[in-house]
């Protein structure tokens, strides 16, 4: 495995947000995202499985797993922009191209910022549990799920006690009661995150509203639905869905949100037959 570190012409996005490449170096570029609370190393159940012939980028955010803390600017990461700036940066200094970006949870809606920014640089999306907002929007007949009040209790808890938050949350989360060591390892994940970033990138997350950029996105993309999560539910599924044209939504047996995790059997079977069928 290559660690591109501060030696290298890739410093800046690089060491910033802990870049890794691995795989085949001339194939086919597969670019991971973790989600909130969470790291690279969400994805070593998948990577494996695509390593041989593809090439793997993986990547912390910042205030994530081995990002550079002080990189951390409170008003770039207010909004999802500043993240997939980030991802974008990443891809520009690598020079990568055609990629098939794999992106978990809220960021795939930095997928989906990225890719309407700059739709040649994607070949492909994998959106895995995506939702475009988490808030019911009776207004409009959307239902993402959770009351304004709900997410405010949500927020107001996490800020409270970030790490008893983290314990009550993670097993919720993943979704696997009969599996206690898969919410066991989210939490851990969680608790490794600075709780003052997490708080922030959580009112990010949670509140973000990118429902209006569906639509402009022109790259192709699978949507991945899981079933029985509690952040994503297969209505939310359905909405991004059709609302991203020639999208493909394919529903997993895998209960929780996590499925990388708790299923990374069945989801990189889904994943590459996607990616066969578009060959």
């Amino acid at each position: 495995m290559l660690t591109i570190d501060a030696t290298g012409h890739n410093a800046g996005a690089a060491t910033r947000n802990n870049v890794t490449v691995t795989g085949r170096p001339d194939g086919p570029v597969l670019l991971f995202a973790h989600g909130f609370g969470c790291d690279q190393d969400m994805w070593q159940r998948v990577v494996p499985v695509f390593a041989e012939d593809h090439r793997i980028v993986l990547f912390d955010h910042v205030g994530a797993g081995r990002s550079d803390l002080s990189a951390y600017d409170r008003t770039k990461y207010s909004t999802l922009d500043g993240y997939a700036a980030d991802l974008l940066q990443i891809c520009d200094e690598l020079d990568l191209r055609d990629v098939i970006l794999i992106a978990h949870s809220v960021s795939a809606m930095m997928a989906v910022v990225a890719a309407v920014a700059e739709p040649a640089r994607f070949s492909r999306l994998v959106l895995v549990a995506p939702s475009p907002r988490y808030i019911d929007d009776p207004a409009d007949g959307y239902i993402g799920g959770f009351s304004a009040e709900d997410i405010e209790g949500l927020l107001e808890s996490l800020e409270t006690n970030y790490f008893a938050w983290a314990a009550a949350m993670a097993p919720m989360v993943m979704g696997n009661p009969d599996a206690p060591e898969l919410g066991d390892e989210l939490a851990g994940r969680f608790c490794a995150t600075d709780p003052d970033i997490a708080g922030e990138f959580a009112r990010v997350t949670f509140l973000s509203d990118t429902r209006h950029l569906l639509p402009q996105v022109t790259t192709p993309a699978l949507v991945l639905q899981c079933s029985q999560d509690m952040l994503a539910s297969t209505q939310v599924g359905d909405y991004v869905h059709r609302n991203l044209a020639g999208s493909t939504l394919v529903q997993l047996a895998a209960t929780g949100h996590c499925p990388q995790v708790s299923a990374p059997a069945e989801t990189s079977a889904a994943i590459r037959d996607y990616l066969s069928a578009a060959r």
